[in-house]
């Protein structure tokens, strides 16, 4: 009976626990714009920007030295594609300078004087492509343009000194292999279908981690003696309803969240979405577990609201490369590697994006799957022992008070005496 009796006050203890984190969650407005505002709101807004998925007609400066026949039909060849716009022609290259430093143009194209002298003495003719590398969307298009218009003008070239008779000699002697190149995981060859899933999956961890360390900094805040577990409060003197109430609240919250950002934004957005939705569940369940004890985890590290937000910020774009998605896995150095092993993002946006880009099935994400639910599984006993290590500082901390107070009763006893 008595098994019963203390399931049934636990359980009790934990309901209470949620109950009293949930209020919380309610009447904090920064808990609430990172619980709910911002995982609705900004995955909105930033796939509005990058709908469009690539860039046209960026603008860029000619400084045409050669000025001959086969300058001008390389200018005209770029400006003709749908990627880039010659706006503006210069007298030199410190002219050129000034209009991407004025951030009129995004991108320089030089053609030298000897252009077409190299190119009709069958040697190499040259252009010197400058970009404005601040933005990589403008800077693939100004560098794949250029390249593009020089090799279909060496195309060109080869026809008329290949000595062929027919067309179709001329067609085989210049491109002996045709090849359509297809991007078969990202159909637009833009940011949006390639990046947007792993920036979305990262949304779900970082909001999540910011509204947990909000709030830990809010308990902090209501404690007299800025202790993470109340002193007064007997309900906070087990350690596993505490862990099991507050990820019961946050589980609640972000269970939506995740449905919202893994089908719901994708398919407003008409991005790849392959995946099944038993898949979807079954990536997202350790997935959010893991990020709610990490966030757990990282507020019992937080002494104020505001520290929080400067580490999650902080870390937020090297987290995104560290994912392998944005830069190559095969590129990032061992160490690195090593250290995203510690974050659930790492392996919910490859095992997100090889489920919904890729079409990938549960078995091929497998290995990602183990690792997500190793991660729930230890940094839930993370938080549990930092949790009692929490309720021990915070019962030394009641002793030393009562020791306190105790001594000066004393103190004035003798006095009165």
């Amino acid at each position: 009976m008595s098994i019963f009796h203390n399931l049934y006050k636990g359980l009790l203890t934990v309901c209470n626990i949620w109950r009293k984190e949930m209020m919380r969650v309610v009447k904090d407005e920064g808990v609430l714009i990172f619980f709910v505002l911002v995982p609705i709101a900004y995955p909105l807004l930033y796939s509005w920007i990058y709908n469009n998925e690539v860039v046209r007609d960026v603008p860029v400066c000619v400084v045409d030295q050669s000025h001959s026949q086969l300058s001008r039909q390389f200018i005209r060849m770029c400006d003709a594609s749908p990627d880039v716009h010659v706006k503006f022609y210069a007298q030199d290259l410190d002219e050129a300078k000034s209009l991407v430093s004025r951030q009129l143009v995004k991108g320089v194209y030089l053609i030298p004087s000897s252009f077409e002298a190299d190119t009709y003495g069958m040697r190499q003719g040259r252009v010197s492509v400058y970009c404005d590398m601040s933005l990589m969307l403008t800077y693939k298009a100004v560098f794949q343009t250029a390249q593009m218009v020089t090799m279909e003008m060496g195309t060109e070239l080869k026809k008329k000194v290949g000595g062929t008779w027919t067309k179709r000699e001329a067609a085989i002697q210049t491109k002996p292999l045709d090849v359509d190149e297809v991007p078969i995981f990202s159909p637009a060859g833009g940011y949006g279908s390639g990046i947007l899933p792993a920036v979305l999956m990262l949304i779900l961890q970082q909001t999540l981690v910011l509204g947990i360390g909000l709030s830990a900094g809010t308990a902090r805040d209501e404690n007299p003696y800025r202790m993470l577990v109340p002193l007064s409060d007997t309900r906070y003197s087990a350690t596993l309803p505490i862990v099991l109430g507050k990820s019961m609240c946050y589980f609640m919250i972000f269970a939506v969240m995740s449905a919202w950002l893994s089908a719901g934004v994708p398919r407003l957005f008409h991005f790849p979405q392959l995946a099944t939705g038993w898949s979807l569940m079954a990536l997202m369940l350790p997935y959010v577990l893991a990020c709610i004890f990490f966030g757990m985890l990282v507020s019992c590290m937080v002494k104020y609201r505001e520290n929080v937000m400067l580490l999650v910020v902080f870390i937020s774009v090297p987290l995104l490369f560290m994912t392998g998605v944005s830069w190559p896995q095969n590129n990032i150095p061992g160490y690195w590697q090593g250290v995203s092993w510690l974050f659930p993002s790492t392996f919910g946006a490859r095992a997100y994006i090889r489920l919904n880009s890729m079409g990938c099935s549960l078995g091929d994400v497998l290995p990602e799957l183990r690792i997500l639910w190793i991660q729930a599984g230890a940094y839930f006993l993370l938080a549990v022992g930092v949790y009692r290590f929490q309720i021990y500082e915070a019962r030394k901390h009641a002793m030393e008070r009562l020791q306190f107070l105790r001594h000066n009763r004393q103190a004035r006893h003798v006095d009165e005496v």
